[in-house]
């Protein structure tokens, strides 16, 4: 008889915001969350129960230093996934993760081992701690579609199946920086509830930054995150790519009373967030996703109203010029890359 493994056994370390408060079947909602295991044996399957809401799912995961994509079927019922061991070694390390953002939302239901296998203890998780609060970007959306790195996204690669949160930008910064993430990203959000493409353009990030799980049609509903659960050194915002659309118009700049009420509440957000993190510091950022440069404006005087030597504002060296399509994983390494001498630059006390 195979060995199994309670998504509650203490030797599984879990990273992201993970709704655990059934720990015999944690909630995955986020892009990029993820659960760590070390095992011993030659056999290793994963069983989950995952609710497909658009797209095609995959999960992704890592096994020994192998990429591998795990599809899902749309349906209810939990799913048993094989994952295959080729290397002979005695300890194997997976890391199995989330690739999608809010396409689906799946529970972990267990591991099961080879019979006389066992989980094994693994390294802590690192003491440096960042969250980035993004969009489409930080989510990693059809950056795998590598064929069109510099343009538009290719329609057949807009399915899911190129979207991998593990390649973001703000996924591969903690890595550089040897750092724990809790990636606080969606597709098509913009900061303001009824503006942006997220739940057709319903739901803003005000309404998501402090959620545990921020997806309606969820088992749980929408849940509020315990902020005390998970305190960052380093926060990025990166959104504000989606706030030219509102409704079915396009290319609205914040001009006026809508300039007002969108940094009134960009800093409100700020505000609240600092008051949670009294020591961390804060990056407000876009991308090198085409965008119109007054948005880079408004965050500089975000920036300046802020008035606080916790806030920082960071351009990337192609910002809103880099590509009309979705950043693909070069044009995400070179935003990491660049973010993460940033972050660097900061000196080692911003970790203290």
């Amino acid at each position: 008889m195979r060995t199994w493994i309670s998504p509650a056994d203490p030797l599984l370390q879990y990273m992201g915001r993970i709704d655990r408060s059934q720990a015999e079947a944690p909630g995955f909602c986020y892009a990029g969350s993820q659960v760590r295991l070390g095992f011993t044996g030659d056999k290793l399957a994963v069983t989950v129960r995952n609710t497909r809401f658009y797209n095609r799912i995959q999960l992704g995961y890592w096994l020994d230093g192998r990429e591998g994509v795990l599809d899902l079927a749309d349906t209810p019922e939990p799913q048993r996934l094989e994952i295959p061991v080729l290397q002979s070694r005695p300890l194997h390390r997976l890391i199995l993760f989330k690739r999608q953002d809010a396409t689906h939302y799946f529970r972990l239901l267990g591991f099961e081992l080879a019979e006389g296998a066992c989980a094994c203890p693994l390294p802590p998780l690192p003491d440096r701690r960042i969250e980035c609060y993004g969009d489409s970007v930080s989510a990693g959306a059809i950056c795998e579609a590598y064929e069109a790195v510099g343009q538009t996204d290719p329609p057949e690669k807009c399915d899911g199946t190129a979207d991998n949160a593990w390649y973001s930008f703000s996924m591969q910064t903690a890595r550089l920086l040897e750092a724990q993430i809790h990636n606080i990203a969606q597709g098509g959000v913009a900061l303001l509830d009824h503006t942006g493409y997220y739940h057709d353009g319903q739901i803003g990030m005000e309404s998501v930054y402090d959620k545990l799980c921020y997806i309606p049609e969820a088992d749980t509903g929408v849940t509020s995150w315990d902020f005390s659960a998970y305190t960052p050194q380093v926060v990025i915002l990166a959104f504000g790519q989606n706030d030219h659309h509102i409704g079915d118009r396009d290319n609205i700049l914040l001009t006026g009373q809508r300039r007002t009420v969108w940094k009134k509440r960009y800093l409100e957000l700020l505000e609240d967030l600092m008051h949670r993190y009294p020591r961390a510091v804060f990056i407000l950022t876009l991308t090198v996703l085409q965008h119109d440069a007054d948005f880079e404006r408004v965050l500089d005087e975000v920036q300046e109203a802020a008035g606080s030597d916790r806030v920082l504002r960071y351009r990337f060296r192609r910002t809103g010029t880099g590509t009309p399509g979705h950043p693909r994983v070069p044009e995400q390494a070179e935003m990491a890359s660049e973010l993460t001498q940033f972050i660097l630059s900061l000196g080692d006390q911003i970790w203290a």
